[in-house]
């Protein structure tokens, strides 16, 4: 992991060593926020707090089938201990031979679908709903890679930058084990922001609980969701889908502010992550197929090969 970082460092430290000091002060008033942090806590049997409004239905979607399951599970209970009471041997030493019952058979088929005809009235809403990314106030997309992500802003400059998982030797106080990054997704609260996700190389997915989202991020297609957030605060999730060795070291972190903050970190990010033409980013590349009588070549992270490279 730290040796994927090293491949990106010569160029990012050059930008960052021209930051000014008001992006750095910026940057520490952000990170010294009075908020919530929304992240897995140990043996936590439930979800995390819900900060989005597709989130609160979720939760509300999930109760209601609880209780229908509990309800269902005990009625089929009462029902089996009834039986194995009334009908035991003993009760009945001639049993039944009755073979049909048509009321019965009328009920076993009836109510069944009754039920799903319900959860479908709540289920059908929330789908509808969470696959509605039109009117966006914001739109981000989220490239994965193995393993980290990167992060683009299409609606404020266009710009660009990657996000690393803090070794452990160099967590600092406040920073999370396997979800701090060096550095967030910066989003304002209380707007639509649609999310753009893609990937450069291998399967990935893009999940943050406590905003009820997450979506495949697939090499050649560009997958879309949406939510909001109520609340400032740090907002962590992970990859989750296994995409290699470092899977399990590929965090999302996002960084909820004000809009007045947002607008701000977005002038100080513009200048931060500027790319010259003559001092892009490597990226991974991209390997198509060659002909047979050609090697396939050895890829090497950072590494750039003419004719098959990709931003």
């Amino acid at each position: 992991m730290i040796s994927i970082k090293n491949c990106f460092a010569v160029n990012r430290t050059a930008r960052l060593g021209g930051v000014s000091a008001t992006a750095i002060m910026f940057a520490g008033a952000l990170a010294s926020l009075p908020a919530s942090a929304q992240q897995p806590e140990p043996w936590q049997m439930n979800f995390q707090d819900a900060h989005s409004s597709l989130m609160e239905q979720m939760v509300s979607f999930h109760d209601f089938l609880l209780y229908l399951i509990i309800a269902i599970t005990l009625f089929v209970l009462g029902l089996m201990l009834y039986t194995i009471i009334r009908f035991s041997e003993k009760r009945n030493p001639t049993p039944s031979k009755t073979t049909h019952n048509t009321l019965i058979e009328v009920m076993w088929s009836v109510i069944p679908i009754f039920l799903l005809v319900v959860i479908g009235l709540f289920s059908l809403p929330l789908l509808f709903d969470s696959d509605d990314t039109v009117d966006a106030d914001l739109t981000v997309k989220v490239i994965g890679r193995q393993w980290y992500w990167s992060y683009e802003y299409p609606d404020h400059g266009d710009f660009t930058f990657d996000a690393f998982l803090i070794p452990d030797d160099e967590i600092k106080p406040g920073q999370l084990r396997l979800l701090s990054t060096d550095e967030n997704l910066v989003l304002p609260i209380g707007k639509k922001i649609r999310v753009l996700v893609t990937s450069s190389d291998v399967l990935h997915a893009f999940a943050m609980p406590a905003l009820g989202s997450k979506i495949d991020a697939v090499p050649g297609r560009t997958n879309e969701l949406w939510f909001d957030i109520d609340e400032v605060g740090m907002y962590y999730g992970q990859c989750s889908e296994l995409c290699g060795s470092g899977h399990a070291f590929m965090p999302i972190a996002i960084q909820a502010v004000t809009q007045a903050e947002f607008d701000a970190w977005v002038v100080q990010a513009r200048e931060r992550f500027a790319e010259a033409e003559d001092e892009l980013s490597p990226r991974p590349v991209r390997i198509v197929r060659n002909d047979a009588a050609v090697e396939a070549p050895v890829v090497v992270p950072g590494a750039t090969l003419p004719g098959a490279a990709e931003r």
